[in-house]
């Protein structure tokens, strides 16, 4: 789980890139925000590292991805 609520632009994406980084393929990363742009820009880098968003919501102000490494 990688807790980047609170952060704004563009530190949630470069702690997610750097997360997914250290994990071995076919694990599963959870990552939570609070930065609206995040839900643009997860997306942004999934598209470049190939990488899947297995699921993206939003409660409360917070987004919450579970990517899956490829």
């Amino acid at each position: 789980t990688l807790d980047c609520k609170g952060m704004n632009c563009p530190m949630p994406i470069i702690k997610t890139k750097k997360a997914i980084g250290q994990l071995t393929p076919g694990q599963v990363l959870l990552v939570e925000a609070t930065d609206a742009g995040s839900k643009s820009d997860i997306q942004a880098l999934l598209r470049r590292t190939g990488d899947e968003l297995v699921e993206m919501k939003e409660s409360s102000g917070v987004f919450t991805f579970m990517i899956r490494k490829k």
